[in-house]
C-alpha cells in the first residue's frame, strides 16, 4: 500500500505537493511542514504522540510500470488538526524530552 501523500501541512496547512522536501510524517502518515514541526510541534505528533521523518518523495517518473505520481496519485483531502494549538503545544512540552524511540 502507497503513502497517501497528503496535499498539506496539518497545523499550518501550507501547501506540501508530493515532491516537496518540507513535508514530514510520523508512522500514521500525519503530515506537517518542517517549520511546524520545528518550532509548534517540537518532533512530537500531536494525533499519536510519535516522531517525524522527511515524507519520501514519489517519482514523478515512470521508472517500473504502474509507479509513479501520474500513476498513483496522492491524496487530495486535505487534513486538518483535531485539537488547538494551545493543547498541540502543551501535549509537546509533556513529551518532547523523550527521544521518539522512547515515547
Amino acid at each position: 500500500m502507497a503513502l497517501d501523500l497528503r496535499p498539506n501541512c496539518e497545523c499550518c496547512d501550507r501547501d506540501l505537493p508530493p515532491a516537496s522536501p518540507l513535508a514530514r510524517i510520523c508512522s500514521y502518515e500525519c503530515t506537517f511542514c518542517v517549520d511546524c514541526v520545528d518550532n509548534t510541534l517540537h518532533n512530537v505528533c500531536p494525533n499519536c504522540g510519535g516522531g517525524f521523518e522527511p515524507r519520501p518523495i514519489r517519482p514523478a517518473t515512470e521508472w517500473r510500470p504502474g509507479l509513479s505520481v501520474a500513476k498513483r496519485p496522492p491524496s487530495i483531502k486535505r487534513v486538518h488538526l483535531a485539537f488547538s494549538l494551545a493543547e498541540v503545544r502543551a501535549h509537546a512540552m509533556l513529551i518532547r524530552e523523550i527521544a521518539p524511540e522512547d515515547r
